[in-house]
């Protein structure tokens, strides 16, 4: 397997408006059954996927002051994105003016090519524009390639 490093220039990334809810929608979905899919029943898949990622509770999170999505595209095509929320709060993190990072979903093909780094230094400044002191995110314990990305990145385990 080889990898490449995405140049800058092909990457843009944009805030999200009502018109990509179907968008947010088509990749979500991917991403989650392709990530999450062999560590579930079809059936778990089937309950939850359409609570969690329909278009309907994409409007909804686009159209919600709190939330703001960021898509990334590579060479026009949506590659990658991610969710934050002002305000949202959990016992275990510690700090002043929190965003979560709710959902940060890179398109399986776009692995390994620095998209993800691109997309994250945008959350950074997405979350301190909206007011925040303190970013924090969720991973599944299962996803280790993540958790080595979220590390990188300078995030610490606070909990569980």
């Amino acid at each position: 397997m080889s990898v490449r490093s995405l140049p800058a220039h092909s990457v843009q990334i944009r805030v999200a408006t009502i018109d990509d809810a179907a968008a947010i929608t088509e990749i979500a979905t991917r991403v989650f059954v392709r990530a999450f899919g062999p560590d579930n029943t079809p059936e778990n898949l089937a309950a939850y996927v359409p609570i969690a990622f329909s278009e309907p509770i994409q409007r909804r999170e686009l159209e919600n002051p709190a939330c703001t999505y960021l898509l990334a595209y590579v060479d026009g095509a949506l590659a990658a994105f991610a969710l934050l929320r002002v305000g949202s709060k959990d016992p275990a993190v510690q700090g002043d003016a929190p965003v979560e990072i709710q959902r940060f979903y890179v398109d399986h093909d776009f692995h390994g090519q620095g998209l993800a780094a691109h997309l994250m230094e945008t959350c950074v400044s997405a979350a301190q524009e909206r007011g925040g002191r303190t970013l924090w995110l969720g991973v599944w314990e299962k996803n280790p390639r993540a958790i080595r990305f979220y590390e990188k990145c300078g995030f610490t385990d606070v909990g569980s």
